[in-house]
């Protein structure tokens, strides 16, 4: 028989509580405990929602079949990448973004071009209509393969499953969703955890692959209760500055995949272009000598590519030196700043220094250090860095350049792109100069790379 009572749950980390409190014994926030009705006893999962797994029984770990899990082919490449081949049958994928960066797009171009396959697309946060528009602007010729509806009940989504029996499930947005008999408003703890739960057993008794959009919290991680990435086999972050027109899809969990990867996509008027060499169109000015400018060879999961580092040093108009960065860490920047004065007797201290990622990414690779400091330097002094040199290392607090990962790929990019030379460090051990047709120059300390640069 159900029963009901009345509890506490903090909207921020899902921890219940008997009364109210002003902070959450669990995660330390202040005023996020909210009144809910919680039904407990049988009757708290509705018939509606009831699914029966055959019974299983223990077998030896050595009689399990390993054999390569079937892959369903999203039609988009970089997707397919990030996933590791396709998405798996019976698996529940999450994807978060900051509003506006194009989860809807992404995933709506999706289920546009898998012509082959039936779509379920349920969206609680647009209409039909609107969803029609911006399919007309991606996709001209749009087949019937694709159904919508707008729908906020978990109930009667459950049930335009079994009626549509679809190859996939799309649920535009995991926070409109609301289940019967939980007194607590969509979005909450309670409904987004619930709401989950009862869709990853569909997901798994149907071998449904289904595809869920999360909100984001203002502090960039995925809204709703922590256990919400622990449910879900998939976990994809949307990141980009929406100022600029490349977008980062990554892998922050994947049960059936490398998290290594990532997929690079250009927004333009008609939707998302997958990037397949992002190097060629990173590099804005490569036929301009201008000074303030470096290239380096970064890694972003496992994949390489060359990305243009802007610097701006001039002298500080209100006497106080300002430092700002795009892209890049501001108190790294503050770090390279402090060894070019101290150990390479550079005076920036009355300097504005501007440093810039060109295309809008952000980047987190130590090993476009060198770049930084050579790009800022090159600023300094007025003096152009040579186009055709590209630059890789990271910097240390007594000016070394110290080794950085996956070497070999890292020159081979820049050797593919036409560039002559490469700065790499010195200590990376094992590297073989003959089998490269680009001049590598090894750099042990900063002052060795200026001299190459600044000859």
């Amino acid at each position: 028989m159900a029963k009901t009572k009345t509890v506490f749950v903090c909207q921020n980390c899902g921890t219940e509580s008997p009364k109210w409190v002003g902070k959450c014994y669990a995660c330390g926030e202040w005023n996020t405990l909210v009144e809910e009705i919680a039904i407990t006893g049988k009757a708290a999962r509705g018939s509606a929602l009831s699914t029966k797994f055959s019974p299983a029984k223990p077998v030896a770990i050595k009689e399990v079949s390993a054999d390569k899990m079937p892959r369903i082919d999203t039609t988009v490449g970089e997707l397919n990448r990030v996933l590791g081949g396709g998405m798996v049958p019976g698996s529940i994928m999450l994807l978060g973004g900051e509003p506006g960066i194009g989860k809807s797009t992404l995933v709506l171009q999706m289920a546009l071009q898998m012509t082959q396959s039936t779509i379920l697309y349920i969206s609680g946060e647009e209409s039909p209509q609107q969803i029609k528009l911006r399919a007309d602007r991606i996709n001209k010729e749009l087949g019937d393969n694709c159904l919508v509806v707008s729908e906020t009940s978990l109930e009667r989504t459950l049930v335009h499953v079994k009626n549509v029996k679809p190859s996939l499930l799309v649920i535009d947005s995991i926070q409109t969703l609301e289940r019967e008999g939980v007194e607590s408003a969509p979005g909450s703890v309670t409904q987004i955890r619930e709401c989950t739960a009862a869709i990853l057993r569909v997901a798994k008794e149907k071998n449904l692959p289904v595809l869920l959009i999360g909100h984001i919290n203002k502090e960039g991680s995925l809204a709703g209760p922590k256990v919400l990435e622990h449910m879900v086999d998939v976990v994809l972050q949307f990141e980009g500055d929406r100022q600029y027109m490349y977008r980062i899809l990554r892998a922050i969990k994947n049960r059936f995949g490398s998290t290594s990867e990532i997929g690079i996509f250009e927004m333009l008027g008609t939707g998302l272009r997958e990037v397949d060499n992002p190097s060629e169109m990173l590099l804005a000015h490569q036929n301009e000598e201008m000074s303030g400018i470096a290239i380096a060879s970064t890694i972003e999961g496992i994949r390489p590519f060359l990305i243009e580092v802007q610097a701006l040093a001039s002298t500080a108009a209100y006497g106080t030196p300002q430092r700002s960065s795009t892209g890049f860490d501001t108190r790294r920047l503050n770090m390279l700043l402090a060894v070019l004065e101290k150990r390479a007797g550079f005076k920036l201290a009355a300097k504005d220094v501007f440093l810039n990622i060109a295309g809008g990414l952000r980047v987190s690779d130590p090993a476009i250090d060198l770049a930084v400091v050579s790009a800022i330097l090159s600023s300094n002094t007025d003096i152009a860095i040579p186009t055709s040199i590209a630059l890789t290392g990271e910097v240390g607090l007594s000016g070394e350049i110290r080794p950085v990962t996956r070497i070999e790929q890292r020159i081979t990019e820049a050797e593919k792109l036409g560039f002559k030379t490469i700065i790499v460090p010195k200590y990376n051990k094992g590297l073989d100069l003959k089998k490269y047709n680009i001049e590598i120059f090894q750099a042990s300390k900063i002052e060795e790379a200026f001299r190459r640069l600044f000859a």
